[in-house]
């Protein structure tokens, strides 16, 4: 899949989210904010209540989605006989598309009511839809390979090149100059003091001084355009490249506890979805069928 493709395949997955939300919010905006009391009388009340044609509907059309979401995406993972049907990077991308809609559909199923033990199962999935968010962040912290598995800090530190003979290649400048843009690639996270998190903050802050101080710098020496731009360029790489080294240990620490916080989550989801699902059809409610 060519980048032109994939930006085009985020796209599309991306507008379907958007209008799946903004259509339901304004088809049922009246409905929803009706009192549960009066709802009974209101004109769309058979087809957006729970067990509704449009409400029942989506339900069933959420659930399937998120089951289907899951299924698909650890099937690829786990099995190596499916190592070839594709990135695996695009399968989490469609896997965070399909539980990023279900969740959107069981929502509006539910008319925003909740209650009983379905009210378990409602709030786990909101624990694992917010935990994925949180997930997906780690994720990106992590580098990985273009198939996207994970790399370990030897093949990270392998894809560093010498930033200083790089930036002698690209520009031509006096040894104290060179020596001054380097320098702004090499401060280490672990310069800071405080929680990761306000370090981390802390670090892209200066980083960004940094790199405001070297565009300053190739101005005064009246460096072209083009030059200034691919000398930022390598540094912003290597910059970024130092990040990852500092917290790549601790981000693929965070990354087995979300594990640990996200699949207990969704097991309860799936269980208590599918006694609601029994239930259900026990109790006559089978919609088309």
């Amino acid at each position: 899949m060519s980048k032109i493709v994939h930006r085009l395949y985020l796209t599309i997955l991306s507008v379907i989210v958007v209008f799946t939300l903004v259509y339901s919010v304004w088809r049922g905006a009246d409905y929803y904010l009706t009192s549960l009391e009066e709802r009974f009388f209101h004109p769309d009340h058979s087809e957006l209540k729970p067990s509704g044609i449009i409400g029942h509907g989506v339900g069933i059309l959420g659930s399937l989605m998120m089951l289907l979401g899951v299924t698909l995406y650890m099937v690829r993972k786990r099995y190596r006989i499916f190592s070839r049907l594709g990135l695996l990077k695009h399968w989490l991308e469609f896997h965070i598309f399909l539980c990023t809609l279900g969740p959107i559909l069981v929502l509006f199923h539910t008319s925003f009511k909740f209650g009983g033990i379905v009210a378990i199962s409602f709030w786990s999935m909101v624990a694992v839809f917010l935990s994925g968010i949180i997930g997906r962040f780690i994720y990106l912290q992590i580098p990985r390979s273009i198939e996207g598995r994970e790399l370990s800090l030897s093949e990270v530190r392998g894809m560093k090149g010498n930033i200083g003979e790089s930036l002698k290649e690209s520009v031509q400048l006096d040894e104290k100059s060179y020596h001054q843009l380097v320098d702004a690639t090499r401060r280490g996270i672990e310069t800071y003091k405080g929680s990761l998190l306000a370090r981390m903050i802390r670090r892209n802050r200066e980083d960004g001084r940094s790199l405001k101080a070297a565009r300053k710098l190739l101005k005064e020496k009246n460096i072209p355009r083009d030059q200034r731009n691919t000398v930022l360029r390598l540094l912003r790489n290597e910059v970024s490249l130092n990040r990852r080294i500092d917290r790549l240990q601790t981000m693929q620490n965070l990354f087995k506890y979300w594990h640990v916080a996200h699949l207990p989550f969704a097991l309860v989801m799936l269980v208590i979805m599918v006694i609601h699902v029994a239930v259900t059809i026990v109790f006559g409610y089978r919609w088309i069928f």
